[in-house]
């Protein structure tokens, strides 16, 4: 072969080793041992160097059936959280020879469009939040390996489930507003039906209820700041004893709060103490910044991703929900 003439093929690596062209695509498709000799692997490998030879993935993954390419279907893109899903999910798959194209579903939440003329041909997998489970029928996603995250696992279309211990944050928020001497909560509710906010609503009050004294109301808001801003400020105006802990499903509704405590003249913490739940860079932007439960976003995408290889290669995925932490900042203290 001339140099620099032409790409080199698997032809001019075997000619160059002395074996056949099945030799080459054995030694470099790693699939060698007990059928080719190391020396001979090895000669074959030190030649594809020397020559600059690449595989044509492309061709290799027609010919096998598949596209390496896995999809991730996420609500709208309304926060950094999804971007490390997909941040986490997408490093899992490079090194695995894999790309993760993004999906976030456009109304966020609910049915939407095929972006596929058809996904069973276009990808080989689905990881999918239990916040976009609807687009999961426009794409038929629930057709192919798929992976659910945030989903109950007793229920989930997936042929596994990846979580975060959404339960055991309520259980540490819960705990922390108790013991600084809270009694009057009030529940800021993402106005979503996910089984990711069930989880809360039904933790938070689990919680409550084994406390004598304690008191729960509940408000339900969309996941924006304005929406969370007119949900508290009827909350805080509702007659009744006035609550004295906030609990928020998410960071953004905790902003909402903040503006409607001090639309209402209310200091926090030293009136009414707030915390969150994922730990987004707007935790630390607010004054005082925000105790909340730190998620590990790209951790529960790489999660994800190592869930959906394991399906792809019929082993079972590392089982246990991940982690969560509260951190401890200045929206909460002893009520006054």
């Amino acid at each position: 072969m001339a140099r620099g003439s032409t790409r080199p093929t698997s032809r001019d690596v075997a000619q160059a080793a002395g074996v056949s062209q099945a030799a080459v695509s054995l030694v470099l498709g790693d699939k060698w041992r007990g059928r080719v000799s190391e020396p001979t692997a090895q000669r074959v490998r030190e030649a594809a160097l020397e020559l600059g030879y690449r595989p044509n993935l492309a061709a290799r993954n027609l010919r096998l059936g598949r596209t390496r390419t896995v999809l991730l279907v996420v609500p709208a893109l309304t926060t950094e959280f999804f971007a490390e899903v997909y941040t986490g999910a997408a490093r899992v798959a490079a090194e695995h020879g894999f790309g993760v194209v993004l999906y976030p579903s456009p109304e966020g939440v609910g049915p939407a469009r095929d972006p596929f003329a058809s996904a069973a041909a276009a990808l080989d997998g689905v990881i999918a939040s239990s916040m976009a489970a609807d687009a999961l029928t426009a794409i038929r996603g629930d057709q192919l390996p798929l992976v659910m995250l945030d989903s109950d696992p007793e229920g989930s279309l997936g042929a596994a489930t990846v979580n975060l211990d959404i339960a055991d944050g309520i259980r540490q928020v819960t705990e922390h507003l108790l013991s600084l001497g809270h009694r009057r909560f009030l529940h800021l509710a993402a106005d979503v039906p996910s089984w990711t906010f069930e989880i809360r609503a039904r933790e938070l009050s689990a919680r409550l209820s084994a406390v004598p004294g304690a008191g729960l109301r509940t408000a339900h808001a969309p996941i924006s700041v304005a929406g969370a801003l007119a949900a508290t400020e009827a909350a805080l105006a509702a007659p009744g004893p006035r609550p004295t802990a906030l609990v928020c499903d998410d960071d953004k509704l905790a902003v909402g709060a903040y503006k409607a405590a001090r639309r209402a003249g209310l200091r926090v913490p030293d009136d009414l103490s707030v915390t969150g739940l994922d730990d987004l860079g707007l935790a630390t932007a607010i004054d005082p910044e925000l105790t909340t439960v730190r998620l590990d976003a790209e951790l529960f995408g790489e999660r994800g991703m190592r869930a959906l290889l394991a399906v792809m290669e019929g082993r079972s995925p590392e089982e246990g929900d991940i982690p969560v932490h509260l951190v401890v900042r200045g929206s909460t203290a002893p009520p006054s």
